[in-house]
């Protein structure tokens, strides 16, 4: 049954557009659009076969500065996974070793390997909010995510919605780091 909501909940992200930035993040300054990029927000088993659940996150251009800047989408800066995936590891983590972490990841059908979930976990996002369920921890975002699946059904979930149900955005979550360089930035896109 958990398998089953955590797979429609990411499955439901598929073909997420997130298209929505108010101003530059470096410099405040007003951004023009440029493109949409496909990122990767999960990999899941349907059976026994790997599915990319990838988003859409627009990219806009700073008229002001000059640089690259991103859309509000559900990812922690330097992070390949969507933040529910990435909650989901470091609340596994904190009570397991990172290869039973994997391990039962696999086992909701998320596949994440436990080097992943090692580095997630070394890496300092602030508290995630949790909650047990079937005798596991699980993070909010995913839980929340799962109700505005369960919400839309047939259709997909609206970027904005999607935010809202991992936490985005909001400043105590993002994590502490140096200012990244857009060339930095852009690796996180496949």
């Amino acid at each position: 049954m958990l398998a089953d909501l955590v797979g429609n909940a990411l499955a439901s992200m598929d073909g997420v557009r997130f298209t929505d930035l108010d101003a530059c993040p470096s410099c405040g300054g007003p951004v023009a659009g440029h493109d949409l990029r496909a990122k990767r927000f999960a990999v899941i088993l349907e059976q026994g076969e790997e599915r990319t659940i990838r988003v859409y996150v627009k990219r806009f251009y700073c008229q002001e500065c000059g640089h690259l800047c991103y859309a509000d989408a559900p990812f922690y800066p330097g992070t390949r996974l969507g933040s529910p995936i990435v909650d989901l590891c470091l609340v596994l983590s904190q009570q397991m070793p990172f290869n039973q972490a994997a391990q039962h990841l696999r086992a909701m059908g998320i596949v994440v390997d436990r080097g992943t979930i090692r580095n997630y976990a070394s890496r300092d996002f602030g508290p995630i909010p949790a909650t047990e369920l079937f005798g596991l921890p699980l993070p909010l975002s995913l839980l929340n995510l799962s109700i505005a699946a369960l919400r839309h059904k047939q259709d997909p979930i609206v970027g904005a919605e999607a935010l809202a149900a991992c936490g985005f955005p909001t400043t105590d979550r993002t994590a502490p780091h140096r200012r990244r360089s857009p060339e930095e930035r852009d690796q996180r896109y496949e």
